[in-house]
């Protein structure tokens, strides 16, 4: 890449869901409009966005707001892209056999072809986030589309917590990490932990951002679900981080919102080259990191 400028402008989606899937399809599409009518060139959805998170309990019927890839929604934004020249990464819950389920990404160029497929690798199983129920895990790996806009790469949620996933992501020449994110608070642990956990969530994405020289860009939902006790009070606070990590831009905390922001893919070969972490990685030395524990 040269150093000469090399502008983008992405749109994050940030929004509450309700209890009708077609009626959240309509509410995205919408605001992916209305986000490519403001100059946005990526579009991408907050996780699981056509329902509300399901994964509070574990319950067959769920598996009911699944569908195929390709199928409606991919179809809808197919379209959409194709008609705005926008690329878009849609969140869909796949699908993919009878019994097989896929926490899954869609990458959809500004021509309206299906790229490629992310499926979610790391698959959380903590209280009120039964994804394991749900979702087999990713067998596709970690990938790079180059796109019209850029060369993006895209990862979901639970994967925001770890460096390797980022790594190897960005070690394809991605540019720009997409994280669709479904993330938020146990209401009776927010007075005391909320501030502790969104800034760890953001600082290990900032810290991506460092670390691989590239930007990070996370829509998250807001509003709060409350299918199973207290449910879960999600934290929106979208944002894009540029390649030293810093905060560009930041939604809200409680609003539908789409933030908009235009980044220069020239920095990213700046960054790199004036902060050579992927220059000086002591490649022959990282074996133990495939070991589950090193004693």
């Amino acid at each position: 890449m040269t150093t000469s400028s090399k502008k983008v402008t992405l749109g994050l989606l940030q929004s509450a869901c309700s209890a009708e899937p077609s009626q959240n399809l309509s509410k995205t599409l919408a605001a992916a409009e209305r986000a490519a009518a403001s100059g946005a060139q990526i579009i991408c959805t907050q996780e699981l966005f056509r329902s509300q998170y399901f994964c509070q309990s574990e319950d067959h019927k769920n598996f009911e707001l699944a569908e195929t890839i390709p199928g409606p929604t991919t179809e809808a934004f197919q379209k959409l892209a194709k008609d705005k020249a926008v690329v878009i990464v849609a969140s869909i819950f796949e699908r993919r056999a009878a019994g097989l389920y896929h926490n899954t990404a869609a990458i959809i160029d500004a021509d309206g072809s299906l790229l490629g497929l992310y499926r979610k690798m790391h698959i959380p199983d903590d209280p009120l986030y039964y994804e394991k129920f749900y979702f087999t895990p990713g067998d596709l790996g970690f990938r790079a589309w180059r796109t019209r806009h850029g060369r993006i790469g895209v990862l979901v949620c639970w994967d925001q917590w770890y460096p390797e996933a980022a790594r190897l992501t960005a070690l394809q020449g991605a540019e720009i990490l997409f994280y669709p994110t479904a993330i938020g608070w146990h209401p009776s642990e927010k007075a005391e932990q909320g501030q502790k956990q969104h800034e760890a969530w953001e600082t290990v994405q900032r810290g991506h951002a460092i670390a691989n020289g590239c930007y990070v860009a996370v829509p998250n939902r807001v509003g709060r679900e409350k299918l199973v006790g207290d449910g879960i009070e999600f934290w929106g606070q979208s944002f894009v981080a540029g390649t030293s990590g810093e905060i560009l831009a930041r939604a809200s905390v409680d609003k539908d919102e789409t933030l908009i922001m235009s980044v220069d893919l020239s920095q990213v070969d700046t960054t790199r080259t004036h902060w050579p972490f992927l220059r000086d990685r002591r490649i022959d030395a990282y074996g133990g990191i495939t070991q589950r524990l090193l004693d």
